[in-house]
Order: C-alpha cells, then structure tokens, then sequence
C-alpha cells in the first residue's frame, strides 16, 4: 500500500482548502462554522475555473500555478481573515480525512481502472482522459480515441485531477485512486457544512444535521437491499405470495449484496421500459456509494461536489442582506454554476433551476437589487406580485447562466458547439409504482411526515392530508403514471408553504427540485438517452434529498412542527424519533455490507491493497501491458493505430478491444470507442472505421496514403488486431519494429 502517496493527497487537499478558508467566510458569513465545511470545495472551484481559462493559453504548470495563485489572491483580497476559526478547520479537516481514508479503503481493495470482467463501467474513458489531459499543451486535450480531434465529452473533473496529479508529481496509474477518492471526500464534506448550516436556520443541533447530511451522501443507500432483508427474514412462501415481488428476490441471502458484484443491484431498480419489463434494460438509479465503490471517475459524480457547492452559495443568499446576496448572485455563483457545466453538462440545467428557486422563494426583498420601483411591483398582492417575484428570479437566473458561460466560454464554443445534434422528444411509458418506491421511498416518507405536520399548523387536518395523497397516488398509479401522484402534491403542498412562510423553507425548496426532477425525467427525454436521462438526473435528486432529510429528521424528531390539534408533543418526537431511526437503519444496511465486502476483497495483480489502477494489465495481459508502458514513455503526444472500434473488454469474442493502448497512455488512436459515433456522427465515424480496417488489412499505397492522412507515428499489433484483421500492414516497408515481446508488436512508421 502507498501509503506516502495517500498522505499527501491528503495534505494537498487539506492545504487547498485552507489557502480557500478566508474566500469560504467571506461567501458563507452568517453560517455557523464562517463556512469552513466548504473551504477545500471552494479552493479547488477556484484551481478549476482559473486553470481551465489559462490552460486555453498553456496547460500543465502555468495553469496550476495561475489556480493556486487565485485561491491565495481571493483569500487574501476578498477574504473575511476575523472570521476564521481554527476549530472549525480542524472538524472540516476531520469529516474530510475520514471520508477519504475510507474511500481509499475500499479503492485500494479494488483498484483496477479496467474494462469488464475485471471491473464494471467506463473508467477506460475516464482514465483516457485524465491522461490527455496530462498531454495536452493546451485545452481542450486531443481526443485520445479520434486521433486529431479535440475532446466532445465534458472533461472538467479529468482536467483538475491532472492539475492534482501533476501538483502531487503522481503518475495517472497511481493518481486515479487518490483523485477519485478526494472527490468523494469533497461531497461529503460539503454535505456535512451544507446540512448543518440548513439545520442550524432551523434550530435543530447543527452536528446532528451535519451528521446526516454526511451519512445520507455519502453512506446511504436505496430500499433495495432492505427490501432484499425483509424477504430474506420473512418466509419464502409470504414473499413469493406479493404482488409485484420479482422471482429472483425469493431466495435472497446477505451473500448476494457481498458478493464480487453484488453492489451493482441496487442501482438496476428502474427498468427503462416499463410497459415491457422484459424489454431494455434497467435504468442506472445511483446514489454516491454505489458511484464511488464502483469506482468510475466520471462527469457525473466529480460535479457532485460542486453542485451542493452551488445550493451552499444559494443558501447563504437565502439568509444574506444586500452585500452578501450581490456578492453571491453577481460574484461567486456565476463561476461555480460554469464550472458544473463544464464538469457534467447535464447538471447545468439543474442548478440553474434550483437558483431560480431559491431567487424565487427567498425570504425577504429579492428585487431590491434591482431598484424601487421593482420593489413596489413585489410587494403587491396577487398575481402582479407573484409575477414580479417570477420574473425577478427569472432575471437573476438568466444573469446567472450568462456569467457562468462566460467564465467557462472556451468550453462552450469548442466542445458543447462541436457536439451532435439531440431531439427533446416525449416518453410515454411510465415508471411502474414499486420501483419507485424502492429508489425514493425512504426520502419520501420523510418529507410525506413533515408536510402533513407543517399542513397541520396552518389547520389542514392530518387525516385530509393523508387521505387526499393516497387518493392522488392511486389514481395516478392506476392510470399508468405514479411518478405524477408521488411529486405533485410535494410540488403543490411546497409551493402554498414557501409563501406564507419562506423563512423556514429552504429544505423545501430542495424537495421541490427534486420532485420535479423526477416527475420531468417521466414526461422528456432526448432520444436515445432515456438511460443517462434517468442516471443522471436521479443523482440530482439524491443530492437534493439528502440535504433535506437531513434537516428534517431532527425537526420531525424534536417534534415540529408543532401541530396546532390535539395531539401530545411527545407523541410527535417519539414517532419523529422512530422514523429517523427506521431511515438511517434502512438506507445504511448497503454500506453495511458492500463496504465490508470491498474492503475484504484481493486485488487482482497485487498481493495487498495498493492505488495502482493497472496492476491488473501487469498481472492478466503481461505482453500488452508491456507494450503499453513503453508507449505510455514515448514523450508529447504521439498518434498510433489500434483495433477499432473499441468496446468494454480488452479482447472478447463479440468486440474488438478496449482501445487500451490509447486509454492507459493518452496517445491518440485513429479511431477508438464505439460511442465516438454517438459523439462525432454517423459518417466521420464510419469513414474512420474503414481507414483503420484498411490501415491493418490494405494495400501498401492505401496504408501509406492513410499514414500521412492521420500522421500516424505507430502501429499496434496486439490480440485484438490479429483477431479483428487479415494483416497486411506487418508487411509495409515503412514500418520498422519498435518494440516486442510475446505477440505483441508496436511498429514506427518510419
């Protein structure tokens, strides 16, 4: 185990957060801890939008100086200094070098940044594009699987990891571990110092919220595998016995969750064509654990961090005067809402919708930014008040997205631009009620409790509540569409709630983006995409959610709201206290087992844990992982040929391999990955696809016309070539051979 490099990735992100520390107090002023819970998000926000403009210019040093140059000047420049609290550094320190030792526990189990059947998911492309990165002389990097191109995917989260690696002086075999983890450790954090400062607005202990917040981001689970307990401690007959119960949950036991990839179930919940469950395939319906344990370094969980840091600034807008509400609309959500959707563009939308929110319900004047008479028209009753408030968070928003595009423009115009064309279309088929239940029903029940608790004080009666959502349930769940009774009544109950009292209703802001982000996934798609609309999204949503709950649950078990009928105070804690243990029990029962289970497991090719991500290729494909490390010495960035297109496997019977030579060293390759077709179009991509067929089985004058085309500096033979291909390229006089061993040959064209 590389212990020293553990120690000072730690270091590093700690130092990062500390140089960031006065900027937190300065953007988080009234939270209790001067925003110290958000100081290493912050810090590396700021290395993130400021390398990503200088790296335009020069990439590598200048802008990873350039990065920790504005962290140090912000501090020192804009920075509240009286406000800082080394107590409150130390307990950030704490939560974030517990989350990361833990996540390197279990990486260090598993390491493998590998294709199937080493590993699930796509970390051939998350590795490939850390070490573009590291090649790249300027941003964007060069496609590392369409030789000559530059990157159409959003590589914000790879670009910083190798502006970590190269701080850290860590190669990427050895880096995409450290970097992975110190992400994870960055959500939880940010969930822990988010949580507590909604908590404490709320007058509920600010470490018990913290705590929650943490443990739901960064711990919880979804209702599967509880689900898969009770069946098991239930007898087989009673479960086979309930509708809607599938065949293989019968004979359930603790062994399939801990089992090699026993973790992966629970996030297969959601079929994505439900009128046909024997049709598709399920829908990814993650949350953080599974993400990190499964161990991809993708868009979609590096923007994580980043995102709660956008609801942090929106919160300390919500609780802000003038100065603080300017500094944060104007000043710093601009940067971090363009750094989301430079990290995922699929989050973009997202926080651009919960700030319209939070504009929208914020207590207090949110016009008077915008000058008196704008004031009058939002002080006025009605429908001319409420559509002043709309179009003044309609106005802030807009301002919003404009400075976020342009803090991150180079990404917008060059890869966002060169993307492929997408068609919004309409999705007819449902999500069917169980399931849902499954993925949302732990958050759910909560914020069910505390509406109908917070509908009492205003003289709703409980029983009218209950009543009235089970009826919208079954008779939206009866005409095919439960998603709709599940978040509507949310949506309606949240809406009337924030207007008679928007002082306390910042969770219910979060609980309103996140059901209407589950009732949108149900009614758009792009097509195509009903998968990554569903993954995604429902990532938003356990985010939101789990912030909320985590506020909640201590309302609810402190007994409030308080309900003005006859019911006992301590009624309403005791049966608040059971529900936040029933939640916190029921969602932790999968880091429960997977987290013993990874931790547990050998690595394959080493003797004990280590963070080599491709120790793996030493140990199962000697030849080509040699081969590969001698390309990965060759300098700059070269441009080679491999077996195309490239799949999830090295080399299986229905694919042609992974691209790894390109994947694992950042050289492009002619044509890689089969979804560069999704991302180029159809004809670039099949036009490359036959020159690499003819690059390896042409005629002398074709290959040598095709070298020049592509200055193509290698050519590699490996299994997948010799199995995809008649060779004839072996034979071309230019080529001379420049490394060797087994059946493996890399040629230079000479």
């Amino acid at each position: 185990m590389e212990y020293g490099l553990v120690a000072l990735w730690l270091a590093m992100y700690l130092i990062v957060g500390l140089a960031a520390l006065p900027l937190a107090a300065a953007l988080f002023p009234r939270f209790d801890d001067a925003g110290a819970t958000l100081a290493v998000p912050v810090g590396l926000a700021v290395v993130a939008v400021v390398g990503h403009l200088v790296g335009h210019l020069a990439f590598g040093w200048p802008a990873l100086v350039a990065g920790l140059a504005a962290v140090v000047g912000a501090s020192a420049l804009l920075g509240d200094t009286d406000a800082v609290d080394p107590r409150d550094y130390a307990e950030a320190s704490a939560v974030f070098a517990a989350a990361f030792l833990l996540m390197i526990a279990v990486r260090a189990s598993n390491p493998a940044v590998a294709p199937l059947p080493v590993a699930v998911g796509e970390k051939m492309l998350d590795i490939g594009l850390l070490q573009a990165s590291l090649r790249a002389g300027t941003l964007p990097p060069e496609d590392m699987w369409f030789a000559g191109e530059a990157v159409q995917y959003h590589y914000g989260g790879h670009m910083l990891s190798a502006l970590l690696a190269l701080l850290t002086r860590t190669t990427p075999r050895f880096a995409y571990n450290p970097a992975l983890s110190g992400f994870y450790a960055t959500l939880v954090v940010a969930a822990y110092g988010l949580a507590g400062a909604v908590g404490s607005a709320h007058d509920v202990p600010r470490r018990a919220a913290a705590g929650l917040g943490a443990f739901f981001v960064g711990l919880a689970g979804n209702l599967h595998t509880a689900a898969g307990v009770v069946g098991w401690l239930l007898p087989d007959g009673l479960v086979a016995s309930l509708p809607g119960v599938p065949e293989e949950a019968v004979g359930w036991t603790p062994a399939d969750v801990t089992g090699e990839f026993g973790y992966l179930a629970a996030s297969r919940v959601l079929n994505t064509r439900p009128a046909d469950p024997d049709a598709g395939f399920p829908a990814a319906t993650e949350f953080p654990l599974f993400a990190w344990v499964n161990g991809d370094l993708h868009a979609h969980m590096m923007s994580q961090p980043f995102t709660l840091l956008v609801v942090a600034l929106l919160f300390s807008y919500w609780l802000g005067d003038v100065r603080t509400r300017r500094l944060v609309l104007f000043g710093a959500l601009p940067p971090v809402v363009g750094l989301v959707g430079f990290f995922n563009l699929w989050s973009f939308p997202t926080v651009l919708a919960v700030a319209f929110l939070a504009l929208a319900f914020a207590p207090g004047d949110a016009t008077a930014l915008l000058g008196s008479h704008a004031d009058r028209l939002a002080e006025s009753d009605g429908a001319a008040g409420e559509a002043a408030r709309l179009g003044v968070a309609l106005a802030g928003t807009l301002a919003v997205a404009a400075g976020a595009v342009a803090w991150t423009l180079p990404y917008w115009v060059g890869v966002v631009a060169g993307g492929p064309d997408q068609t919004v279309a309409y999705w007819d088929q449902w999500a069917r009620l169980g399931p849902l239940l499954v993925v949302h029903g732990a958050f759910l029940a909560v914020f069910a409790a505390y509406v109908a608790r917070r509908l009492a004080t205003e003289r709703v009666p409980p029983l009218a509540v209950l009543l009235g959502g089970v009826a919208v349930l079954g008779l939206t769940a009866a005409l095919g569409a439960p998603a709709v009774g599940l978040t509507l009544p949310f949506l309606a109950a949240g809406w009337w709630l924030l207007r008679r009292r928007p002082e306390t209703g910042f969770p219910l802001v979060l609980v309103g983006a996140g059901a209407g982000l589950v009732l949108l996934v149900e009614l758009v798609t792009i097509e195509g995409e009903r998968f990554n609309i569903i993954f995604k999204y429902y990532a938003h949503v356990w985010l939101f959610w789990s912030i909320a709950a985590a506020v909640l649950l201590p309302v609810l078990a402190r007994g409030r709201p308080a309900v003005d009928v006859d019911v006992d105070r301590d009624r309403l804690e005791r049966t608040g206290t059971a529900l936040a243990v029933a939640v916190v029990v029921l969602t932790g029962l999968y880091a429960g087992f997977v987290v013993p289970a990874q931790v547990g497991q050998e690595p394959v090719g080493a003797d004990g844990p280590t963070l080599d991500g491709t120790a793996y290729a030493d140990a199962r494909y000697p030849d080509e992982a040699a081969a590969i490390e001698w390309l990965n010495g060759r300098p700059g960035r070269q441009t080679i040929v491999t077996a195309a297109p490239g799949g999830y496997r090295w080399v299986p019977d229905d694919e042609k391999g992974a691209s790894a030579p390109a994947s694992l060293t950042g050289h492009p390759t002619v044509l890689g990955w089969f979804h560069e077709e999704q991302y180029r179009g159809s004809e670039p991509y099949d036009r490359r696809l036959s020159d690499v067929e003819t690059i390896y089985a042409g005629s002398t004058d074709e290959q040598s016309a095709l070298f020049d085309r592509y200055g193509v500096d290698y050519v590699y033979v490996g299994p997948a070539e010799r199995n995809s291909y008649n060779l004839t390229v072996e034979d071309h006089p230019a080529l001379e051979v420049a490394f060797r061993q087994g059946d493996v040959v890399v040629y230079e064209v000479r």
